[in-house]
């Protein structure tokens, strides 16, 4: 199975919500927490009144599908908002992806096909938190992430691009 990348774009509000609600993993047995949990401030940042100026993401489908399995985000934030904030020119990251599609090696091509949509935006560096429990933490590091501090017990990770 291949990927294909579409734009996330302003009329995929409703699509983004649902991947910020996949994104906030907690250490199992916890699953998903609730819905609800996306209308607070420090999360709703992430995702709300999509399609700024400097939001970009992408959109990852199966080759020949036409349901979308997963979306890799960036957003730039105001002074000391978010936890991977960094300075005013470094877009914060968030990634996930669709349960089923999990674990196969599609979250890194479309980290990837991200962070090259950022360097041809003439993006210079990229942030993230992670759990320091989660898988994921090795794709990132698999990416060109380099843990650079640890924010409320998340890992701070950055890639230089």
């Amino acid at each position: 199975m291949s990927l294909r990348f579409s734009p996330l774009l302003p009329q995929h509000q409703d699509l983004l919500w649902n991947f910020l609600h996949i994104a906030l993993w907690d250490p199992p047995p916890a699953g998903l927490r609730p819905l609800e949990t996306l209308q607070l401030p420090p999360i709703r940042i992430y995702a709300e009144n999509w399609g700024r100026a400097s939001d970009l993401g992408v959109i990852a489908h199966i080759e020949r599908e036409e349901n979308p399995i997963g979306a890799c985000w960036m957003r730039l934030l105001p002074d000391g908002m978010g936890l991977a904030y960094i300075d005013e020119h470094t877009p914060q990251l968030g990634i996930a992806l669709l349960p089923a599609y999990q674990h196969m090696g599609f979250g890194k091509v479309m980290m990837l096909a991200a962070l090259d949509a950022a360097r041809q935006r003439g993006v210079k560096q990229v942030s993230l938190t992670v759990h320091p429990q989660n898988p994921a933490a090795g794709m990132y590091s698999s990416c060109g992430f380099v843990q650079t501090g640890i924010r409320n017990s998340y890992l701070l990770m950055q890639v230089k691009l």
